[in-house]
């Protein structure tokens, strides 16, 4: 089942600060702010929640299709998915503008100072869902024309999609998220968005859920919940080999859950396959980087659960 990725193809710069930020920050000063921070480590990911999402059903053996906005300097991004034999057919590039970019510096305790420049992004809402005629589809994190612009097309064309705002939902009005929950089948959250979701929208989540066919809420090391048809599945975390970078899980574990309503599995099976790609790729450095087999990852699922998940 073709599935259409709506959301952003973004160049993670990723700075290690060797020290701590607030040895350089002033309280007493915090109002003429102006500090500079030497940082000797740097990287460059791959990311962007529709690459990562797309990375990660592909290696489930799924069938993502991009849709994104992408600069001047995409041409790296865009060697990189005809490589993966990522089909970039609605990828558009925008000229004049930067693909999405976000620098990020991590100072020794893990506190994060993040820029985000949306470039391209902003021109999202020129791709049209109805170009693309896939059976399933998600609208994540994107320019906020373009993530409106996209749930409408879904549901005037019948197609069932996944709502997972993200960092984007801020965004967006009470109404305007009641109107996304209304147009999805499926919505994800963290637990920090599912709070903010509640809060601007005066309902509790199990109110929210009876708007959509399933609700899921993502809880970290917590595990997740998934609210459908009235009942609540508890999926616990499943145990990494390490813990080396989270960036990029959640993509991961939205990967999973697409993986298992594309292919018809229940709730339960659907969360703990979606749990074990977030453990899989929080043992490795960017959103990207990791590169289990299909085979690979239905052991470790086994392993985690005692069956096998196809």
């Amino acid at each position: 089942m073709t599935t259409l990725i709506c959301g952003s193809l973004a160049f993670d710069n990723i700075m290690v600060f060797p020290d701590r930020f607030k040895n350089h920050i002033l309280p007493e000063q915090i109002h003429i702010l102006n500090v500079a921070f030497l940082v000797p480590e740097m990287r460059r990911e791959f990311g962007g929640c529709a690459g990562n999402i797309a990375y990660n059903l592909m290696l489930l053996g799924g069938e993502p299709l991009i849709m994104a906005t992408v600069g001047d300097d995409a041409p790296a991004y865009l060697e990189r998915l005809d490589r993966l034999g990522l089909p970039r057919t609605h990828v558009r590039q925008v000229p004049g503008s930067f693909t999405a970019q976000a620098f990020i510096t991590t100072d020794l305790d893990d506190n994060q100072i993040t820029a985000f420049h949306p470039g391209a992004m902003s021109f999202s809402h020129l791709n049209k869902v109805e170009h693309a005629q896939p059976k399933l589809g998600i609208v994540a994190p994107d320019g906020r024309e373009g993530m409106m612009q996209h749930a409408r097309d879904f549901a005037a064309a019948g197609v069932p999609f996944v709502f997972d705002p993200g960092q984007g939902l801020p965004m967006f009005s009470g109404d305007d998220l009641l109107e996304f929950m209304r147009q999805a089948e499926y919505a994800c959250f963290n637990d920090y968005e599912a709070k903010l979701l509640c809060e601007r929208t005066g309902r509790s989540l199990e109110q929210l859920a009876t708007e959509v066919q399933a609700l899921i809420v993502t809880r970290g090391g917590e595990g997740s919940e998934i609210y459908a048809a009235g009942q609540r599945y508890d999926i616990p975390c499943v145990e990494a080999d390490a813990v080396v970078d989270p960036t990029g899980c959640g993509d991961a574990y939205r990967a999973g859950l697409l993986y298992g309503i594309a292919n018809g599995f229940d709730w339960l099976t659907t969360g703990r396959l979606a749990s074990v790609m977030g453990a899989i790729k929080i043992a490795h450095r960017g959103g990207q980087n990791h590169q289990p087999s299909r085979e690979e990852i239905a052991a470790r699922y086994q392993r985690a659960f005692g069956a096998l998940p196809w």
